[in-house]
């Protein structure tokens, strides 16, 4: 496959265009302890993580995926291509070359869903004896989108599972039908079916949505969808210095709470001792400017 060096500069590729089977793929080699070829500390150690980070990472089950989760979420030069200047660096090429393929083709990707992202969407005029409509400037996305007029703007972008659907339904009932009056974005309440989901799900939380409320649960950490607008929110203010993204925890788990949240302040839902002041702490937070 042709590289895709010529096409974009990769310095400016952020680190959420590697999907999680080249994550994992990468913890296939550096994960194990060697004493010859450079593995997952040295490439933590070149990313600027301290010696204690980096002996707490571990005790990970994928150390390479938590260090590159983390370094996603503290900085902006996390990108692909000063990932590959490090595995250089620390004289993994190997790495590098069997993996090349595969980095490419997630980065061709992740230019494809912006380049779509920014483009209009083809109209196609009807086709009969008439003389052709004149078609809206621009297409709603949700269902109070009005095409004609602004779009419709939402307090926070709701990221869960469909197993947790019931717990969503209570947020809507406490945080929007309640004095709060908060206005929610539900995808699959709010969301008019028939376009990408990637290129909505981008728009909505990048230019419609202030927050984003992440439902963790066991289910989360198993969907690629809820990762992929994870790992997009968190590109957008790295180390959620503008307190983007809210985690909140509504049932025990039995799994590790994911490590790219895990610096953030959690909502839990599952202490009782805390359950009568937590939709006053989520609406607070989700309120703020």
């Amino acid at each position: 496959m042709e590289s895709v060096d010529s096409e974009a500069d990769l310095g400016t590729v952020p680190l959420v265009a590697l999907n999680i089977t080249v994550r994992n793929k990468l913890g296939l080699y550096l994960n194990p302890r060697s004493t010859v070829a450079a593995d997952w500390m040295a490439v933590a150690e070149a990313m600027g993580f301290t010696y204690l980070e980096i002996q707490n990472y571990e005790e990970r089950k994928n150390p390479t995926k938590t260090v590159l989760d983390d370094w996603q979420a503290r900085t902006t030069d996390a990108t692909v291509g000063k990932l590959l200047s490090i595995l250089t660096e620390v004289e993994r090429k190997d790495v590098v070359q069997d993996l090349r393929s595969l980095i490419d083709e997630d980065v061709r990707k992740y230019w494809e869903n912006l380049k779509r992202a920014a483009e209009p969407p083809v109209q196609v005029h009807e086709v009969d004896s008439c003389l052709p409509r004149p078609l809206p400037k621009r297409c709603g996305i949700t269902l109070e989108d009005d095409p004609e007029g602004s779009p419709e703007l939402f307090d926070a972008f709701i990221c869960y599972c469909q197993s947790d659907f019931k717990f969503v339904h209570e947020m809507i009932q406490e945080l929007e039908q309640t004095k709060y009056k908060l206005k929610l974005c539900v995808f699959d309440r709010d969301v008019l079916p028939g376009s990408c989901v990637w290129t909505i799900t981008s728009e909505l939380i990048e230019k419609r949505c202030k927050r984003m409320v992440v439902v963790i649960s066991d289910e989360y950490l198993d969907s690629d969808a809820c990762d992929f607008q994870t790992k997009f929110a968190l590109s957008l203010c790295p180390g959620a210095r503008n307190k983007r993204l809210i985690p909140v925890v509504y049932k025990p788990m039995t799994k590790p709470f994911p490590s790219i949240l895990r610096f953030l302040t959690i909502c839990d839902f599952t202490r009782q001792c805390t359950q009568t002041w937590f939709w006053t702490r989520l609406a607070k937070a989700l309120s703020l400017p």
